[in-house]
């Protein structure tokens, strides 16, 4: 967290809009000459971003200084060059938002918005707050699941690895042997098939590492288009074991995002906009579709999402309530709240499922290896018992 400077100690002015500059309000509109194309920044670093920004407005700042501060401590990179750029913007004499606006792929239309209703309240600092909560939240529930992915991927990445290396140095030594045993006859056919996938691992690896790259394109294609993100989002949703997880993630970020929006006073049918870009979902995004017509037509927003079968019962009518008693943003802080502790419990058992499945599933191989490559030897033994 930066530090204050002790001449934030007399509180100046919380003015939303930042002082104009040495240029023209319409130099500064148009895009800064040095900006280039940027990458994506990470989730962490505007988080933190953010939540300096907001302490540093909370404190009295005005917003430009604050942007030279966080510019000023940040280290060497895409973010610090945008956040420059913004600065030297604001300077000039763009709104905050605007100059955030030219970066959609650092700030997106949620900050965006939220900023651009902060500075038309007057209340920049009070949104920054509110923008910076929602954030934190959001990017722990995320680490709280890949947090709980991390030990089966583990599991799952050794167990190749071990299957793998009995593949290429274990069974080739076992065929070796096996030749120099002609009593042995006719191999079974699981040691025929073992030593088969053996030597094609090892022949031909090329191919099947060809194979695997040529399916993983193939995937992205397919998920890349509109039909496949359809298909496989409405699979998502349905599975046994995932899907109840999927939903559950899908409401509560649905409900937190949508909450915060309308709390910091963005117009509904912008704020339903803004939820359908980040929904993360195509079955979602039909349902904030119907809500966003509904709304159109005079109607209300629970109906819809009750009939897009997403939303469970008690969802629906927490959201019915909130509209009738004008305290709808509550209502879906309260859901996405409750939702963030369903997911964690979801993670939790969905881990303990996965756990075991994998530990069958490598003892399950490892035995098929093991009874393939012994399954000779035991033959050699009941023949030479028999010829005694």
């Amino acid at each position: 967290m930066p530090k204050i400077p002790s001449g934030a100690k007399g509180k100046p002015s919380r003015a939303a809009r930042p002082p104009t500059g040495g240029r023209s309000q319409a130099a500064a509109s148009s895009p800064s000459p040095r900006k280039v194309g940027r990458a994506r920044v990470s989730t962490k670093a505007l988080t933190q971003f953010t939540v300096q920004l907001s302490t540093l407005q909370d404190a009295g700042l005005p917003i430009v200084r604050s942007l030279k501060i966080l510019e000023g401590q940040m280290e060497k990179g895409p973010f610090k060059a945008v956040v420059g750029e913004v600065t030297d913007e604001v300077e000039g004499g763009s709104p905050l938002s605007e100059s955030m606006g030219r970066h959609p792929k650092v700030f997106d239309g949620l900050y965006t918005n939220m900023v651009k209703a902060g500075e038309a309240g007057g209340v920049l600092d009070v949104i920054l707050s509110r923008l910076a909560g929602f954030m934190e939240k959001s990017e722990r529930l995320r680490k709280r699941i890949q947090g709980a992915m991390i030990y089966p991927a583990v599991v799952a990445f050794v167990t190749m690895s071990i299957l793998m290396l009995i593949m290429i140095f274990v069974v080739p030594k076992f065929e070796a042997v096996f030749k120099q045993m002609p009593q042995l006859g006719e191999l079974p056919a699981l040691t025929v098939a073992l030593q088969s996938f053996s030597n094609f691992i090892v022949e031909k690896w090329y191919i099947l590492l060809g194979g695997i790259i040529l399916l993983v394109v193939l995937w992205g294609m397919f998920k890349a288009t509109a039909f496949g993100r359809r298909l496989l989002d409405r699979v998502k949703l349905r599975l046994p074991v995932v899907g109840p997880l999927v939903r559950k993630i899908v409401v509560a970020r649905f409900s937190r995002t949508f909450g915060t929006l309308i709390a910091s006073g963005v117009p509904i049918l912008e704020a339903l906009d803004i939820c359908q870009h980040t929904a993360g979902n195509v079955v979602m995004e039909g349902a904030l579709q119907g809500v966003r017509d509904s709304i159109s037509e005079g109607g209300t927003i629970a109906e819809p999402l009750g009939e897009s079968g997403i939303f469970d019962d008690i969802v629906v009518n927490m959201i019915d309530v909130g509209e009738e008693t004008g305290e709808l943003d509550k209502m879906l802080i309260r859901v996405a709240d409750n939702y963030d502790d369903e997911v964690d419990i979801a993670v939790g058992s969905l881990v303990s499922i996965i756990e075991p499945v994998l530990i069958v599933f490598m003892g399950g191989a490892v035995f098929l290896i093991v009874l393939g490559l012994f399954l000779p030897l035991l033959k050699l033994i009941q023949n030479l018992e028999s010829s005694m």
